[in-house]
């Protein structure tokens, strides 16, 4: 598969089979993505990947706490501006028509909200972590190690997606994963094969035109 192929099929899946694969796969994927491009050659990344009973337990003790708030831990800046605000607003009206709940049904769209929690029905859980003492270049390596992850997954047939949502919970994982100080969890990953069948994989985002971000000088 070429890279542009592999670009082109990845997307944040929703709805996973909850046959897992196998362990060489997912240790193969997450091992090869260590390829990635790192400043100094730090590789700031620590990854954990979960299945079966061990992911199970985590997400049940998860379920039971109470989310952690701060300015770390959220997705998106305070007050996000244009044309950022349009673009999220537009790609959440999209995911919740693509299973039929309306902007009245505020349950509803909580509900799908909290599917975030249980990493969408995925069987594998992969949690990427840092040391919290590393700072924004660091963190520009793991968006390189996490790109390179979801692709190599693609190659290998399958599906995921990447949630900024485990920050809320990064005392309580850092516990249950046993993270040694100073290391918190920065992303984690949904990974598994995608149900076909689920209306919110049915879901494509929309990408800006060049036009509207990229400029090219001196060609």
């Amino acid at each position: 598969m070429e890279v542009t192929q592999a670009l082109r099929a990845r997307r944040s899946v929703r709805a996973f089979l909850p046959d897992a694969p196998p362990a060489a796969t997912v240790q193969t994927i997450l091992q090869e993505a260590a390829q990635a491009a790192s400043g100094g050659n730090l590789q700031p990344w620590r990854v954990v990947a979960l299945t079966g009973a061990p992911l199970q337990e985590l997400l049940a003790v998860v379920a039971q706490a109470q989310p952690e708030e701060g300015p770390d831990n959220q997705s998106y800046p305070p007050g996000l501006w244009e044309p950022y605000r349009t673009r999220r607003f537009a790609n959440g009206e999209d995911l919740y028509r693509s299973i039929g709940i309306p902007r009245e049904d505020k349950a509803g769209r909580l509900q799908q909200l909290a599917k975030n929690a249980e990493l969408f029905g995925a069987p594998v859980g992969i949690f990427v972590c840092v040391d919290e003492r590393m700072g924004q270049p660091q963190w520009a390596d793991l968006g390189i190690y996490l790109q390179s992850l979801m692709l190599l997954a693609v190659q290998h047939g399958l599906a995921t997606c990447a949630q900024g949502f485990w920050r809320r919970y990064a005392g309580t994982l850092q516990q249950q994963l046993g993270l040694p100080e100073p290391y918190r969890v920065a992303f984690g990953v949904a990974l598994g094969y995608e149900d076909a069948a689920a209306p919110i994989n049915t879901l494509r985002s929309s990408r800006a035109p060049w036009a509207e971000w990229g400029e090219m000088r001196g060609f």
